[in-house]
């Protein structure tokens, strides 16, 4: 899944994204309550960015992602190890195992791009 940033301030709540380029395409990793996870261009981190800032160039969603959705519809989309409760709570408490396993992931399924 392809997304192009249009603006950098989310209607929405407000955010102001700062470490992507407006115009740019980005490749979506993962959708969490609708929102999109991509890695930031700045530290090269998966952070999760709102969904009204990109307009979808492709909507293809990956064969190996699995998808759930919430109590009020919102999408989760993912590859099924990132689908853990807590998983990237863990990512960015450095818990060093689900670093590893991200990143093995990332590359595994998204070889067409580095960290």
């Amino acid at each position: 899944m392809i997304v192009k940033l249009v603006k950098n301030i989310s209607e929405e709540d407000r955010f102001i994204i700062k470490d992507l380029k407006i115009g740019k395409d980005y490749e979506v990793i993962g959708i969490e309550a609708d929102d999109y996870r991509i890695i930031c261009d700045t530290d090269k981190e998966p952070y999760l960015y709102p969904f009204d800032c990109f307009k979808i160039v492709d909507d293809t969603k990956p064969s190996f992602w699995v998808t759930e959705f919430g109590e009020d519809g919102e999408e989760y989309s993912c590859p099924i190890k990132w689908n853990q409760v807590g998983f990237f709570e863990d990512y960015f408490d450095e818990v060093k195992e689900v670093k590893e396993q991200f990143w093995a992931d990332y590359k595994k399924f998204y070889n067409n791009n580095s960290n």
